[in-house]
């Protein structure tokens, strides 16, 4: 239960005064939810300066200030495109206040003939004459105090004004409880921060605009109590997870000696520390949860085969899920060679499994007749029924979140998972999204891969790149024309693929083929099968191939308008051509005018194949915004942590959460006590209640 000294911040914001049924909806859309701690996290975005407090023939146009007047005559319109004036004095000049469509009384009231009034706002110059449109404020004399000072500006939506934020927030600053400090006291001395209390009351009362600084003392003391919060319910999942009751899977290794006897190649070092890795989780009598992730043809999938295989000799059953049909095709092809020699019964299930044959798969399946099991979403499905699922891998799924991952097992009598990527991910992204599964990595490629060739053209070239594939083609080459990503005031990106297709098919005739996103999925793979087996020579192709596509015989891609891409995405993409052992050519080709970043991206594509170092720099390039070439994807939405500026914060973040739970796992000390109202007060509820359960 969340504690009572959190009480009052998630009242609901209509508890606040002035906070009216209308407000209320604007208001919450505005900070995102409808409590009142969704107020506290609604940063500043500037700060006006009301100090300026000249006499009138002093004044700076343009420059807003803070004046005493004396209320001298009211000029009421003549027409009612006309505005109301009001003229004002000091002792050394007069100053013209201007009202468009205003009640005449409510000026009257506010600006009484012959009282001192205090105005603040920007006064401008209009034919000769100083003039002062709408001011900001009108109060009396005795209430300066209110007015002359630094303004903290928000930001707004129609219907709700800076005054009225600025009333609000006073409201809920005064509720903020005293909190015990959950920060380490050295930690705390060392980093030369202030009390939580302190840091979000500077923040909501700047006095200069490098107190607004995101890399500001206060804002990154509260950065840092975030991203604590979401790598200590991230461990205390993780400490759930470990304490699952799991099983034992500690096969005798002869599937998996046969496998590696009959292998044409050796197991890179990678690929050995990650089964070690994966084959320790496997003896434990904990539930299993790894994110295992390697580059393109880095050798993931025998990984996860010979990994299959340990459930396989331990008489138990595993399953292999991935995200589209062709995937798991490919998963098949793989797979089933080599389990066929060694005596193990594999099957594929999808959605296009024809009735008669699914019935007979999932009878097999119940009676323990199919070892492993290779399919999509279908595999999850009700009626799918394991005799005893132990192992299941799923491939490509980015978008799993913790709890579907939690529940993914129980398919399986307490079954392992391991969760695997070709997509480049950034520490960053591992720790704040995946911090619930342990982590692996296969940094190293086969021996014998050659790198690809990776060039940078523009694309008034692209005449003669076409004559240059034509040459190739005839000699047997196999190659990949990827169309653009569409801005969106063009034509649709299948558009383009289409015009392209028609262009390459008066060069190429019926060596070309074209496949997009919005084809029938059969119509799709009868295309791709005629590209595998060499009846096409030239797949033209939206950004669809990007995933999961194996012809190891394409060695050439074209990506038109790479300036378009993002770096995760070219990096995927180019990866189709580094299935095989040739050498390999990839063409970027680009517009002009190109950006600096655009630049950038290409520039690290032509000189860098390394997976791990791309997904670093696209986070760099891109910031928090856009991940892996989808919106977020996984990516942890912060409401004060910015990732490109407080990323080291979060490494030091991830170890204290680890020390915290080694030195008190129940969070029971006096720090403890405090570490659970953070996570509270960041609504790691579910965390919390799921560690208890």
């Amino acid at each position: 239960m969340r504690p009572e000294i959190l009480y009052p911040l998630f009242a609901d914001i209509n508890t606040l005064k002035g906070v009216g049924e209308r407000t209320h909806k604007l208001l919450a859309n505005l900070v995102n939810g409808d409590k009142i701690v969704n107020l506290l996290w609604h940063l500043p975005s500037n700060i006006i300066d009301r100090t300026y407090s000249p006499r009138l023939n002093n004044v700076i146009a343009g420059r807003i200030c803070t004046i005493a007047v004396k209320v001298v005559e009211h000029i009421p319109p003549k027409t009612s495109k006309q505005p109301y004036r009001v003229i004002v004095e000091d002792e050394t000049d007069q100053l013209t206040l201007i009202f468009f469509k205003v009640y005449a009384q409510s000026i009257t009231k506010a600006l009484p003939i012959g009282s001192t009034r205090v105005i603040s706002g920007k006064p401008e110059s209009f034919n000769g004459q100083l003039q002062m449109p709408h001011p900001d404020y009108i109060v009396r004399p005795e209430e300066i105090a209110k007015v002359l000072g630094m303004e903290t500006v928000y930001p707004l939506t129609a219907g709700i004004t800076n005054k009225m934020m600025g009333k609000y927030m006073q409201q809920v600053l005064a509720k903020l409880p005293n909190f015990s400090e959950w920060l380490d006291d050295k930690f705390l001395v060392q980093q030369k921060w202030r009390s939580f209390n302190d840091a979000i009351i500077k923040i909501h009362n700047p006095k200069c605009l490098t107190d607004l600084d995101i890399s500001s003392a206060e804002r990154t003391r509260l950065a840092y109590d975030e991203l604590l919060a979401n790598q200590l319910a991230l461990a205390l999942v993780r400490k759930k997870i470990k304490k699952q009751k799991g099983r034992i899977l500690c096969g005798n290794g002869e599937l998996r000696k046969k496998t590696l006897d009959k292998l044409p190649f050796n197991l890179t070092q990678a690929q050995q520390n990650v089964l070690e890795e994966i084959y320790n989780d496997q003896g434990q009598p904990y539930r299993m949860l790894r994110l295992l992730q390697g580059d393109v043809g880095s050798g993931k999938t025998i990984v996860a085969l010979l990994s299959m295989l340990n459930a396989v000799e331990c008489n138990s059953q595993a399953a292999i899920m991935a995200p589209t049909e062709i995937l798991a095709k490919q998963h098949m092809e793989t797979v089933k060679p080599l389990c066929e020699d060694i005596g193990v019964k594999v099957a594929l299930l999808t959605g296009k499994t024809k009735t008669k044959e699914r019935k007979e798969i999932i009878d097999k399946l119940q009676n323990g007749d199919i070892d492993i099991l290779i399919g999509t979403h279908a595999l999850f499905q009700e009626g799918v029924i394991f005799k005893d699922l132990a192992f299941v891998v799923v491939d490509e799924q980015h978008r799993f979140g913790v709890h579907q991952r939690l529940a993914l097992s129980e398919k399986g009598n307490m079954a392992d998972i391991l969760v695997m990527t070709a997509t480049p991910i950034p520490r960053t992204l591992v720790l704040t999204a995946y911090g619930d599964m342990e982590y692996s990595k296969i940094d190293q490629v086969p021996e014998g891969r050659k790198p690809v060739d990776t060039r940078v053209l523009p694309l008034t070239k692209l005449n003669e790149v076409a004559e240059a594939l034509k040459r190739k083609i005839e000699t047997g080459t196999q190659a990949y024309w990827v169309c653009p990503l569409v801005e969106e005031s063009e034509k649709s990106d299948l558009a383009a693929a289409e015009e392209r297709f028609s262009s390459l098919q008066k060069i190429f005739g019926d060596k070309v083929g074209l496949v997009h996103g919005k084809m029938k999925e059969k119509d799709k793979d009868a295309v791709m099968e005629r590209f595998k087996n060499g009846e096409i020579k030239l797949l033209v192709a939206t950004t669809v191939i990007e995933v999961g596509v194996n012809v190891p015989q394409a060695t050439i891609m074209i990506i038109e308008h790479a300036e378009r891409f993002g770096l995760a995405q070219l990096h995927q993409l180019r990866g189709r051509i580094k299935r095989g052992f040739e050498a390999s050519t990839c063409m970027l080709m680009y517009n002009y005018p190109l950006s600096e970043t655009a630049k950038e991206r290409l520039n690290i594509m032509r000189d860098s194949e390394d997976g791990f170092m791309i997904a670093e720099k696209d986070l760099e390039l891109r910031g928090g915004g856009e991940i892996l070439g989808t919106k977020q994807s996984g990516f942890i939405n912060f409401k004060i942590a910015n990732m490109e500026v407080h990323k080291n914060l979060l490494h030091i973040a991830n170890q204290d959460a680890k020390l915290i739970l080694e030195m008190d796992p129940k969070l029971e000390t006096k720090r403890g006590q405090a570490l659970r109202t953070l996570l509270y007060l960041f609504e790691k509820d579910d965390s919390i209640r799921n560690y208890r359960g």
